[in-house]
This record gives structure tokens, C-alpha cells and sequence, in this order.
């Protein structure tokens, strides 16, 4: 657990690897709440961090989705059970599937199988209706009297919304203000890249949505992947330009044919290592890639189903 000014604290999901993904932890007054709640196997977490900051179960009273893609969110029904008095907060196109996730789990097991999911994420529950709050853009949470402001963000999902805290004047960026894991810092400046995972990314809409975090004059970001970012003007030029990288590779393998995907592949690890390199890294090119792990497949992914309905 990492704490952090204005009673925010990062509590390690246990996803993979550690420092892959955060739950945040936000208190007001007595009150407690979750933004994204990682998988079945973060509870754990969660419940030692609550016990070690002396706060009781009852006392959780939300637990925020920034979007329900399974690595944010597939824990919600097991927290929910977890956490009697906690209501869950989640973006309107998200909130039937966080009800009855078989969708996800059916679409999910097919990508990863059995044994993968059930090692990954542990229980998927339904989360029952009448303890769920659908957002709405520009809807004001009063969470013990600290206010958190919601924000339609596609681009990364179409069920994507950042919550805007007054209180530290930062965003819970979730996935639209990209990836930005500790072992790629460098003294103390982040290196921020977008995720363009299938299946919803939109370049057009990633870039307004970034904006539009922008435009508010944050004083940090705190991202799933991973933690509080600042020197946010800067990162926000880098992760546009970063944007706009991947869809000029996407548009330059899209003519390889049966070599699509493998040539997406090396072009982005490519980028993103100068990109890494200019940045003032030392990882080795090994320790780089083994840090983004799964990200750069699925980035391609990501870029090949937008590149299909871009030709449709």
C-alpha cells in the first residue's frame, strides 16, 4: 500500500505481478471508498489494508468502476458481499454486465480458457441491482461531503468514465489516461502510454477524452496502471503524441495481410523502447517488455479490430 496526500492510498490488486494494477482508497471523514476493485483474489488486499488503517467493513460505502473490463472490475461481486453497506458506482453502459457478468465471463473464458480465467480472476458475482448507481456525465457522488465528479471518457471503452476529486484537484484516470508503471520512471518523471486493447478503442475519442482531463488543470492523475502520476502538462503531450504513434503504425501494417499482426507487433515495441530510451530509461529491452507484459499484444489487438471497422 502506498499512501498518498488527501487520504488517498494505492492498495496493489495482486493482478500478475505487483504494481500491475491499483485500487485506490479514498476516505472522507469516516467513510471509505474504492475506485476499481481488481479480481476475486484483491479482496485479500483490500481487507488488510482496511484493517491496517482501522477502518471496518461497514464503514466502505463505495466502490467506483472506472470501467468493467475484467482486471478493474471482475472483483465487484465478490467486494460487494465483503462490504454490506457499499453501493457500486459504474458507468450506465457498464452497470447490466457488473448485474449478471455471464457475458464477460463467456466472452473472457473464450480468449483465456478455464483454468487461465479462474488463476487471473478468481470469482466473477452478480452484483445485485438495487445496490448499484448508474452515472451520468457531469454526475456529482456526495460522499460524505467530499464531492466526486463524473466524466463520460471513451476512446479506451465506451464504458469508461474519470472521477474528478476537488478535494486533491485530481482525476481517477482508470485506463484513458493511459499506462504508466513505477519501473519505467525516471527520476520521478512518469512514462505514459496509451492502452488501445480491444475491442472499443477510438483514437478521435481517447484524444477529446484526454483533453478534456487536461483542460481541468489537474495537479496529479492516479491510474489503475499504476498509482499517482504529476507533471501532468507534460505527460498529457507525451500520451497524445503517443496516440497518434499508434495509429500511424496500425495504418502502416495494415497492408502486410497475413503479417498483420506480427508486423503491429514489432513496430510497437520498437516505438516504444526509442520512446523508452529518449525517456532516460536503462532498462534493458528484455526487462522493458517483460514489464508491459500482456500490454503490447493487446495494444495490437486492439488496433487490428480498429483497424477492420475503420475498413468496414
Amino acid at each position: 500500500m502506498i499512501d498518498y496526500e488527501h487520504d488517498i492510498s494505492a492498495i496493489d490488486a495482486d493482478l500478475i505481478r505487483h504494481g500491475m494494477a491499483a485500487i485506490h482508497l479514498v476516505r472522507a471523514g469516516d467513510q471509505a471508498a474504492l475506485v476499481d476493485c481488481g479480481t476475486g483474489h484483491s479482496l485479500r488486499n483490500v481487507q488488510a489494508a482496511l484493517a491496517q488503517k482501522g477502518i471496518a467493513p461497514e464503514a466502505l460505502r463505495y466502490i467506483i468502476l472506472t470501467h468493467v473490463h475484467l482486471d478493474h472490475a471482475s472483483g465487484a461481486g465478490a467486494a460487494m458481499r465483503a462490504f454490506p453497506n457499499a453501493q457500486l458506482v459504474v458507468h450506465p453502459r457498464g452497470a447490466r454486465h457488473m448485474i449478471d457478468p455471464s457475458k464477460l465471463i463467456a466472452g473472457a473464458t473464450a480468449v483465456y480458457g478455464e483454468q487461465a480465467m479462474a488463476e487471473m480472476y478468481g470469482d466473477i458475482l452478480p452484483v445485485d441491482a438495487a445496490r448499484v448507481i448508474e452515472t451520468q456525465d457531469g454526475f456529482v457522488l456526495d460522499f460524505n461531503g467530499r464531492p466526486l465528479e463524473f466524466i463520460d471518457t471513451p476512446g479506451h471503452a465506451k464504458h469508461h468514465h474519470c472521477i474528478w476529486d476537488a478535494q486533491s484537484k485530481s482525476w481517477f484516470t482508470g485506463d484513458t489516461f493511459g499506462l504508466a508503471y513505477p519501473e519505467c520512471t525516471v527520476d520521478g518523471r512518469a512514462f505514459v502510454f496509451p492502452t488501445t486493447s480491444p475491442v472499443q478503442f477510438d483514437p478521435v475519442a481517447m484524444r477529446a477524452s484526454v483533453d478534456r482531463l487536461l483542460s481541468r488543470q489537474p495537479e496529479a492523475m492516479f491510474l489503475t496502471h499504476y498509482g499517482k502520476v504529476t507533471g501532468v502538462p507534460a505527460l498529457g503531450r507525451a500520451l497524445l503524441s503517443r496516440i497518434d504513434a499508434h495509429v500511424a503504425i496500425a495504418k502502416a501494417a495494415a497492408s502486410a495481410g497475413d503479417g498483420r499482426k506480427q508486423a503491429l507487433l514489432a513496430a510497437l515495441t520498437a516505438y516504444l523502447i526509442d520512446e523508452l530510451r529518449a525517456h532516460g530509461s536503462r532498462l534493458t529491452h528484455d526487462q522493458a517488455v517483460d514489464v508491459w507484459g500482456l500490454d503490447i499484444e493487446l495494444n495490437a489487438q486492439g488496433l487490428e479490430v480498429w483497424l477492420d471497422g475503420a475498413a468496414a
